[in-house]
């Protein structure tokens, strides 16, 4: 049997062995429950901090006593939302072997019943329960906070000898809450939100996985769908995920793993604290990304710089790409993006991102740029974007010089074939770095 739950619930089972993955005294026991060596009924708390690999043993174990109809042994576990998903990653056909328990948020009727009943207590009535429902987002305990939050704030601080009416306006209670709770959770969201390392040029993938996070109705975020719903921020999210930075990140930050759980497997990310969750949801994203020094928050095209360059060149493109990817700034290079132009009408595929998609195009002029079919084919695409200031020309200085006359109107840079090639491309980069921000500042 499996539970997930949300995580601000818990429970016990009477009679039962119930150990938990945030004790180190436990993970021996249930080191031997993965092996299969336990009896009866047992319960696995915070199923979702166990290793992987232990976590796949338990899949395995579970497999199995279904299969045998083993109706002695037993094993629950309970976790964070859609916990369930890595045992069904690791184990497909329990999918239809277990029974799933959700904890769902508590309904509105009974938050209100939560607050009727403090009301009778003290002897009060709230002028509007209704926004106190609404942005509790199902939470007994955020319920209540708000709730002391009224009281406090117009010195009701025990029960009435008159029916008093409380008046209150939920915008300055969300604004008092906002600011009591960034003492607490600020540091914590700015770590995340900077990742590793800040790059004000940069994307800024973590801050944008940060702000889906709390615009989620179940705690929780499947990274893999809120990518595709994010377009725009796709090439820079899917870089941390997929390389692993994500995962890595968040296994070094102490003071954030018991706020906030990835798992790499499922690629679900979730809260456990239900008081950061409505942190996140008061942040006024716009304010927060200039606040830990991002230059922008919203970006209006899919990719910063597309590379468009003959195949010969191949070397230097990817090389120019490697450099600006790690700065977190997105790229469109062909090579990267295999497995999306895979049975995909090419032409269809790529001239949005020439016309419109980049931020910037930027050709490599070289003596065979002209003599390719799909270097003609995005230069077509990308050719009236010169009076729109978004191509940058990189010319070849084997090249002559009346060869691209149309790119010489505006401003580009050269790649001098006679010097080191890493020293130009570095130098390339560099200026590619400041012209990004630039526009992030407009």
């Amino acid at each position: 049997t499996m539970f997930r739950s949300f995580p601000h619930y818990s429970f016990s089972v009477r009679y039962c062995p119930k150990l938990s993955a945030r004790k180190r005294s436990d993970i021996g026991q249930i080191g031997k429950i993965a092996d299969g060596d336990f009896t009866g009924i047992v319960i696995i708390d915070d199923f979702h901090r166990l290793e992987t690999s232990i976590q796949q043993k338990i899949s395995d174990v579970m497999k199995y006593l279904a299969d045998e109809g083993d109706s002695s042994r037993k094993i629950v576990v309970i976790g964070i939302n859609r916990v369930g998903d890595s045992l069904v990653h690791f184990s497909p056909d329990l999918n239809n072997r277990i029974s799933t328990i959700h904890f769902e948020a508590n309904p509105a009727d009974k938050i209100e019943e939560l607050i009727h009943l403090g009301e009778a207590g003290l002897n009060i009535k709230f002028n509007d329960t209704t926004q106190i429902v609404e942005h509790c987002y199902g939470s007994f305990h955020i319920a209540q906070l708000i709730c002391q939050t009224v009281c406090i704030n117009k010195g009701i601080i025990e029960s009435q000898e008159r029916k008093t009416e409380i008046v209150f306006s939920y915008p300055e209670v969300m604004a008092h809450l906002s600011e009591e709770f960034s003492r607490s959770y600020f540091e914590a969201a700015r770590i995340f939100a900077t990742g590793p390392r800040l790059r004000r040029e940069g994307r800024a993938p973590y801050l944008h996985i940060l702000k889906w996070l709390s615009e989620s109705e179940t705690w929780s975020l499947q990274l893999s769908v809120a990518i595709q719903q994010h377009p725009e921020q796709k090439a820079g999210v899917t870089q941390v995920v997929e390389k692993g930075f994500l995962s890595d990140f968040l296994n070094k930050q102490a003071s954030i793993n018991s706020l906030i759980h990835f798992d790499s497997t499922s690629r679900i990310l979730s809260v456990e604290d239900p008081k950061f969750m409505f942190y996140l949801k008061t942040i006024n994203w716009n304010n927060f990304a200039k606040d830990i020094g991002y230059l922008q928050l919203v970006e209006s095209t899919t990719y910063d710089y597309a590379l468009s360059f003959a195949g010969t060149e191949r070397r230097i493109a990817e090389k120019i790409f490697s450099r600006l990817d790690s700065l977190e700034i997105a790229v469109f290079y062909d090579k990267n993006e295999q497995a999306d132009i895979l049975s995909q009408n090419v032409e269809e595929y790529l001239y949005p991102i020439y016309s419109s998609k980049a931020a910037y195009v930027i050709p490599l002029l070289s003596r065979n740029y002209p003599n390719r079919v799909w270097t003609r084919f995005e230069s077509k695409a990308f050719k009236t974007r010169f009076g729109e200031n978004a191509v940058i020309p990189i010319w070849f200085s084997d090249v002559n010089e009346a060869t691209f006359d149309i790119s010489k109107d505006y401003g580009g840079m050269t790649f001098r074939v006679d010097k080191d090639e890493d020293e130009e491309i570095d130098s390339i980069v560099d200026v590619l770095v400041k012209k990004i921000e630039k526009y992030r500042c407009q």
